[in-house]
């Protein structure tokens, strides 16, 4: 390591350790040993642009190892982002750029929320996946415009997360070769050595999974990291693991491999200790040297060229294939980019029909109607299509290309071959990897992801749904078994309390469709929700398609809630609520009802988080303040209904577990019946 290379590691490692100190917060730990492997990282091969942290071409990189986020702002700092050294003063402080994890939006540089562990693992394994495909489906002979590649530094903490697993799994079968991973290998972990739970041979783990494997001995053998690197990037068939045998607070007299150093502010004193270790004057503290930052600069200023390279090439590509850029110029712009013009004119409109089709049906439908027009769209299931129905027929299966035809059939299971062309994705039963690569492949950008599981799953799913609201992605979760109408399968199977799980998380929006064109609406929502995940909530069983000249337009959807029946022959005394295929029973007791001399309106409430958005006024007309007499009926538990039906009001719900038996049996059984919600309707009216 020559003196300029010194001089900027250590920059690197005492911003990060004035952060934490000055914060009185955080982990200096791995940025005093991971310093180096990012250095040469940044400097040597990432391709970036700090004046324009957006640009498409640009390679990716994610701190998979979020904890260590003071390392990432040093960086952003030193290579020229909008990022300023009182920026790093405020580090996890109230209203800093800095967060105590980097978090996607607050800071410019940073392309993905990070610090659950595995989650970025995973995001970066959707990166790749995404560069992957629209270089496949763009690219031309003599004009690559996609071609870039994704970067990570990941921890033990991150090796052990399960998401990780699933997600490597994948990452080799796809072999996703641009896909880079530097292992800050410093084995202890927040409690102890990491040889205290994590013995096996992680390299011949990864082998396994048919990576590419290289260890450096020592993290400050900065040649030895740039070797590995460049190496790495010429294995084009094999995502690539780097071991890194680092030194958690490297430097530090006291604390250097122990726990200590992991999650806590090293202390006054053992800075200065470490300071001087290091050859590194203890005052003034966010000290840059002069020429500290040049290697970072510069490096951005290559990312300059690179960009302007790239915009060169993209005008060529332009001249020669103005159809293929016109689509890729609107997939490039924010997210899934911009929507073409006549996307949604293929989305069939269901007639009316009283056995009607299950709603996981019709969205196979209307996802394949969408696809056909939207090329941003792509996706696929947990090993479900057959029962999820989201296969896009005949856009083929991402898959390698080049693939011996003895390991499967090349001429896909979805039509259009088996390439990295294909829009439909595998990701085999790894759920908790599937949402967190969607995630990553949103944030990637150029792609609208969408996947699919049973309803009762999203268990598995819950910390990267919960990441794709708080980042505001666009993902599309398409759940389909929605309630114990699943039938024989039994209670592991049937969702209960998930409908309450998922609208607890703040930004999501969940939608649970009453009938096909119901169904149809809410994909359209989704589409068009730039800016937020929207989940699918989708029958097994048929529901009726509702007669739209009876009863009000789906198109009332949109808003969350709408009155679909109102009540024959005056005022209402009483609102029954419901989802999805309760509605249909709704319908039928109101009719009931009226029988008896009882005027009720049906308002079908798909969406909490849709009717929330409206103003007061259009909540208040819908569900009126002055009527109190309210039922809610949903095949689900009832919390957080009694916002809506009130004091007075009533939840037809289910408060226990499901079983097994056909759904029609278990539906009578939990009183999901016209007479059930009769009796409960004249309790409510007293």
């Amino acid at each position: 390591m020559n003196n300029t290379d010194q001089l900027s590691v250590n920059t690197l490692r005492f911003l990060a350790v004035d952060m934490v100190q000055q914060a009185n917060s955080g982990h200096p730990g791995l940025p005093l040993g991971a310093a180096p492997m990012a250095y040469v990282l940044w400097t040597r091969f990432l391709k970036h642009h700090p004046a324009d942290p957006h640009w498409f071409d640009r390679d990716r990189f994610v701190l998979s190892a979020g904890h260590g986020s003071a390392l990432l702002y040093g960086l952003l700092h030193l290579s020229g982002y909008d990022l300023s050294l009182d920026d790093l003063r405020q580090f996890r402080q109230w209203d800093s750029r800095t967060p105590g994890h980097p978090e996607r939006g607050h800071t410019p540089g940073v392309e993905i929320t990070t610090g659950p562990l595995g989650q970025g693992f995973a995001n970066g394994v959707g990166m790749a996946i995404a560069e992957a495909s629209l270089a496949a489906r763009y690219n031309r002979e003599g004009h690559n415009v996609i071609d870039h590649h994704t970067y990570g530094i990941v921890s033990d903490g991150d090796l052990m997360e399960g998401v990780a697993s699933e997600a490597a799994s994948l990452a080799g079968h796809l072999k996703l070769g641009k896909l880079i991973y530097l292992y800050d290998d410093n084995q202890v972990t927040l409690s102890a050595g990491s040889d205290m739970t994590f013995s096996e041979d992680r390299a011949a783990r990864f082998a396994a999974y048919g990576w590419h494997i290289q260890t450096v001995e020592d993290a400050n053998n900065i040649e030895a990291i740039e070797q590995a690197l460049a190496t790495a990037r010429a294995e084009v068939h094999k995502p690539s693991l780097i071991l890194v045998r680092s030194h958690l607070g490297f430097g530090s007299p006291n604390k250097q491999d122990k726990i200590d150093a992991h999650g806590s502010p090293l202390g006054a004193d053992e800075v200065a200790l470490t300071k001087r270790a290091l050859g590194w004057p203890e005052d003034p503290p966010f000290l840059i040297p002069d020429g500290a930052a040049s290697p970072f600069t510069n490096g951005g200023a290559h990312g300059a060229r690179h960009q302007a390279e790239w915009m060169d090439r993209l005008a060529a590509y332009e001249q020669a294939f103005p159809d293929e850029a016109r689509e890729l110029k609107q997939l490039m712009r924010d997210g899934a980019g911009e929507l073409p013009a006549g996307w949604d004119t293929d989305i069939p409109v269901f007639p009316a029909d009283a056995k009607g089709v299950a709603t996981r049906t019709a969205a196979g439908k209307v996802a394949n109607a969408i696809a056909a027009r939207l090329p941003a769209l792509i996706g696929g299931s947990a090993d479900l299509d057959p029962s999820t129905f989201t296969a896009l027929a005949g856009f083929g299966d991402f898959q390698p290309d080049g693939m011996d035809e003895s390991t499967g059939d090349r001429q896909g299971s979805n039509g259009g071959g088996w390439s990295r062309r294909g829009r439909n994705l595998h990701f085999g039963v790894r759920e908790h990897a599937m949402a967190a690569i969607s995630n990553g492949i949103a944030a990637h950008g150029g792609a609208l992801p969408f996947n699919a599981t049973f309803f009762v799953f999203s268990d598995y799913m819950r910390p990267a749904i919960r990441l794709s609201a708080m980042m505001g992605l666009q993902v599309v979760y398409v759940f389909t078994h929605d309630s114990i109408a699943l039938g024989e399968d039994g209670a592991t199977h049937q969702p209960v309390e998930h409908l309450a799980s998922l609208r607890a998380i703040p930004g999501l929006v969940v939608i649970r469709p009453a009938d096909a064109n119901e169904t149809a609406v809410a994909w359209k929502v989704a589409v068009e929700s730039s800016g937020r995940p929207v989940a699918l909530v989708l029958t097994r069983q048929h529901v009726p398609t509702l007669d739209r000249e009876r009863y009000a337009a789906a198109e009332g959807l949109r808003r969350g809630a709408y009155v679909v029946s109102e009540a024959d022959g005056g005022k209402p005394e009483l609102v029954l609520i419901a989802t999805g295929s309760e509605v249909d029973l709704a319908l039928r007791a109101q009719a009931r009802l009226l029988e008896d001399g009882v005027r009720a309106r049906v308002v079908s409430m798909p969406s909490w988080e849709l009717f929330e958005d409206q103003p007061q006024a259009y909540r208040d007309e819908v569900l009126p303040p002055a009527l109190d007499a309210r039922l809610a009926i949903e095949a689900g538990v009832a919390q957080g209904w009694h916002r809506y039906v009130g004091q007075r009001g009533k939840v037809l719900s289910i408060e226990g577990y499901g079983a097994s038996a056909p759904g029609e049996r278990l539906l009578r059984e939990y009183g999901f019946g016209v007479e059930n919600v009769l009796l409960m309707a004249r309790q409510v009216l007293g």
